[in-house]
């Protein structure tokens, strides 16, 4: 799940021109994405997707949500018998199924992310995605977004046995991906995970849809790494 993230303090870069792209120098091999508010977005926000079932509780709910939601983004109990929990606390009585499509499962991709995505697997470089999800949700990433068809390896946090922002999560991502961590660069709207990342010796920068195309491409060119959709020369 999103919650919302504190802002990225290195994100405000432009394109790079052709004399910033030093990729054949570079140790980055491989890219590893973050999804929500990298890859997709929750349409309105998670508050007003739970306003028609909690009405102005629906802040609240969210809330509490998000904390019994913890344990399961590392792989240690049910989301759905939680949220359930929390629903009926607050009397909403629509079935947790119901809630759980129409509030955690409302995503959309962003295109202008992919587009990105694309262009790196086109310049040769490995393309994985690293994510916080309980099993339900990540369920719905594969199964129904494709993601496991779009990445090369695909980590989420409930499989992996930890979450994000503990070093652990990359540590055991870079095993899975099969790559020293140095050789992965990490991107995601938290600033916290971006230092998990760090310390577990990734490179990482800290990015969001918001800050549109032309700053990821240049946060990618300041390490060296190659997001632009064409080479030139």
């Amino acid at each position: 799940m999103r919650r919302p993230a504190a802002t990225c303090h290195d994100s405000s870069v432009s394109a790079p021109d052709e004399s910033q792209v030093a990729a054949a120098a570079s140790p980055i091999r491989h890219v590893l994405f973050d999804a929500d508010d990298v890859l997709q977005v929750v349409p309105g926000g998670w508050y007003a997707l739970m306003e028609p079932y909690a009405g102005d509780r629906a802040r609240d709910v969210v809330h509490q949500a998000w904390e019994v939601e913890r344990p399961t983004l590392a792989g240690e109990g049910d989301l759905l018998l939680l949220l359930a929990g929390v629903l009926a606390e607050h009397g909403v009585t629509v079935p947790v199924e119901q809630v759980f499509a129409d509030v955690w499962c409302r995503v959309e991709t962003a295109p202008q992310t992919f587009a990105v995505v694309d262009a790196l697997r086109r310049n040769g470089y490995g393309i994985h995605l690293g994510t916080n999800q309980d099993r339900h949700r990540a369920a719905y990433l594969r199964d129904t977004l494709g993601y496991d068809d779009l990445f090369d390896v695909s980590c989420y946090s409930h499989d992996l046995g930890v979450a994000k922002p503990d070093p652990g999560f990359f540590v055991e991502a870079a095993r899975r991906i099969g790559a020293d961590p140095a050789s992965i660069l990490f991107v995601d709207d938290r600033p916290a995970n971006v230092e998990g990342a760090r310390t577990a010796g990734l490179a990482a920068v800290c990015w969001t849809v918001d800050d549109g195309v032309p700053a990821l491409v240049g946060l990618l060119a300041g390490h060296g790494v190659d997001g632009r959709a064409q080479r030139f020369g």
